[in-house]
């Protein structure tokens, strides 16, 4: 897939932007690691800080600020757990700090929070490499 993006919106992909910055980037950049359809998402939620922002990075007025959260949560909850954990990745390689801490968070509250260890494995699909006796101790 192709996308093109406003200047503004490629900034916040830090990766891509140091790239475009030291002329290492023709008219495409290719990213392998990351899918058309997990590209989207990260442009669109990218679309949306500039939109809110005004891409001015300052402090935003309340209004702004909540309007943001709010949509940060509706764009969150409207995924599944594997989109999340593939926008996790696609926001660590692309250098999107704001992105990552968002999705971690995102799973940290509605995955980790308030639940017991078991819980946690289960959720999270970890296998236990631990003894009886490394878990007793």
């Amino acid at each position: 897939m192709i996308f093109q993006v406003e200047e503004a919106v490629v900034l916040k992909l830090e990766t891509i932007a140091y790239m475009i910055e030291d002329d290492c980037a023709s008219n495409a950049i290719p990213l392998a690691n990351v899918t058309g359809d997990i590209l989207a998402l990260v442009i669109e939620y990218c679309k949306k800080q500039v939109v809110i922002v005004n891409g001015d990075g300052g402090g935003l007025p309340s209004s702004s600020q909540e309007d943001l959260k709010s949509w940060d949560a509706q764009f969150m909850n409207d995924l599944d757990e594997q989109k999340i954990f593939h926008l996790i990745l696609a926001a660590h390689l692309l250098n999107i700090k704001t992105f990552l801490d968002l999705t971690c968070e995102f799973i940290a509250d509605t995955m980790i929070k308030g639940k017991t260890v078991e819980e946690i494995h289960r959720n999270l699909n970890i296998e236990k490499d631990y003894t009886s006796e490394e878990e007793a101790a």
